[in-house]
């Protein structure tokens, strides 16, 4: 017997069996799984965009003297709520008012110094009609009638000079507001041209939150409300979101747009008001600024439906109850949670909505719920 021909056709046999049991066995293992799906629908969202913001007082007036001096006295405090007018500091008044009693007598000889001349042309003049003297001197006494009128208005502008000084001698508040440090105590020397102010004054009865958005930002804005001024009128109030995190109890109001685009940073500075009767603001802070912006005919997903690949996001559609990544563009809404989809998805589009990170590519999967893959 021919054992090379018995063997050959038991090969073919096992080989057969084998092939048959290797097809057969990823049939029997593969499971279609089940996941939430949703079908995009458009809806109204109110989109909160958050931006950067610098807390400044109505005024914020830097107070510097207008003469130099030793300091002599100082009338408030720290942190102290003044009034316009009110006296802050005093300046060495000493020399200023001997300076202006010196212009004051200046001005009363500069008086009798026009009174004298003025007698001296009426003699002349009555002179000259009865040709006892000549024109020229008659002239000449005018023109020393003039002289001492010129100068008795320089001695009053030097008085008037004078008592300036002695009133800057003591400085007041321009405006009213909380008195910032104190930088300079009594007996420190002082001038218009130290470095630092002897004090700044900040209204901060409601204060001016400044912020900004960028150009793209600022076009979509007009072009929503028409105009810029038509943006001012009908921009809903906006919140403060303090430095700890808090939000502050009252809403603000966007009163200004900055009519200039930095071209540094391509953006312009937007200014709101919030009251501040209880004093929390304080000029010189920060926190941030959100805006609502209500959004038409949107569409959102939630933020679990998507996943990120090299700084751009998907979703997963399915397509012949199979995945399909698609590439979008989204804008976060409530807090992050959920998203707007500017551009790759249309109403009625069902995606998946749980489990993206772990699913691939042409994936099968069924929809929860559903007998068969979803469409």
């Amino acid at each position: 017997m021919n054992l090379r021909n018995v063997t050959k056709p038991f090969m073919v046999l096992v080989s057969s069996l084998v092939v048959v049991a290797c097809g057969q066995a990823p049939v029997q293992q593969q499971q279609i799984q089940e996941y939430e799906t949703m079908a995009v629908g458009a809806a109204d969202k109110e989109l909160l965009t958050t931006y950067s913001a610098t807390i400044r007082g109505q005024q914020d007036v830097d107070i510097y003297p207008q003469v130099s001096g030793t300091l002599t006295k100082l009338c408030i405090n720290e942190g102290e709520t003044v009034r316009k007018g009110q006296l802050l500091f005093v300046i060495d008044q000493v020399p200023y008012l001997a300076a202006l009693r010196t212009a004051e007598a200046n001005v009363e000889a500069a008086k009798a110094g026009v009174a004298t001349a003025q007698l001296t042309y009426e003699s002349k003049e009555a002179l000259y009609k009865e040709n006892v003297i000549s024109e020229f001197e008659k002239n000449t006494a005018y023109n020393n009638l003039l002289t001492a009128k010129a100068q008795l208005a320089q001695a009053d502008a030097q008085r008037v000079n004078a008592a300036n000084n002695v009133s800057y001698t003591e400085v007041k508040s321009p405006v009213n507001g909380v008195v910032g440090v104190l930088p300079y105590r009594v007996g420190a020397l002082v001038s218009p041209s130290m470095p630092k102010p002897l004090t700044s004054v900040s209204d901060n009865s409601s204060m001016y939150v400044y912020f900004s958005m960028s150009e793209n930002q600022l076009l979509n804005l007009t072009r929503r409300f028409g105009s810029k001024d038509n943006a001012l009128a009908e921009m809903p109030e906006v919140q403060l979101i303090l430095n700890d995190k808090s939000a502050y109890e009252t809403p603000g109001k966007v009163e200004a747009i900055s009519g200039v685009i930095d071209r540094n940073t391509g953006t312009v500075t937007l200014r709101a008001n919030f009251p501040n009767p209880n004093g929390l603001l304080q000029s010189g802070g920060s926190g941030n600024v959100v805006v609502p912006v209500e959004v038409k005919n949107a569409l959102v997903i939630p933020r679990t439906a998507t996943f990120e690949i090299q700084d751009k996001t998907f979703v997963y559609t399915i397509v012949d109850g199979k995945t399909h990544a698609l590439p979008v563009e989204v804008t976060r809404a409530s807090g992050g949670d959920q998203f707007i989809v500017n551009r790759g998805l249309n109403a009625g589009d069902v995606i998946v909505t749980e489990g993206v990170g772990i699913l691939r590519e042409g994936t099968p999967i069924r929809a929860k719920g559903s007998s068969t893959a979803s469409n």
